[in-house]
């Protein structure tokens, strides 16, 4: 009965695991793109709408990106959420209680 280490070592693994995904600073918010434009709500919106297919996309082409770093932070962050939502029904509508009759 030595699971002890084995507990230990899965503690570890979890961690390290969760460690890893915490997001870091973004080094390029409020700084202008390419375009020379910085991207607010309103982008954040469409991108968080099309995160699904731009992911798709970015499988293989390594130009396209999910996530735009030049943006405004937490309106681009909102808009983005919130597009996500829309489009993978992230509304709330599913929780409602639905009559078995």
């Amino acid at each position: 009965m030595h699971r002890r280490p084995i507990y230990k070592a899965a503690i570890l693994l979890t961690a390290m695991f969760l460690t890893g995904c915490a997001a870091g600073a973004n080094e390029l918010v409020g700084s202008a793109s390419s375009e020379g434009a910085v991207a607010g709500f309103w982008l954040g919106l469409w991108h968080g709408f099309i995160a699904f297919f731009s992911f798709i996309v970015s499988i293989f082409n390594d130009h396209v990106g999910i996530y735009e770093v030049h943006n405004n932070g937490t309106w681009y962050n909102f808009g983005f959420i919130l597009g996500a939502m829309g489009f993978f029904g992230g509304g709330g509508g599913g929780a409602s209680r639905r009559s078995s009759r």
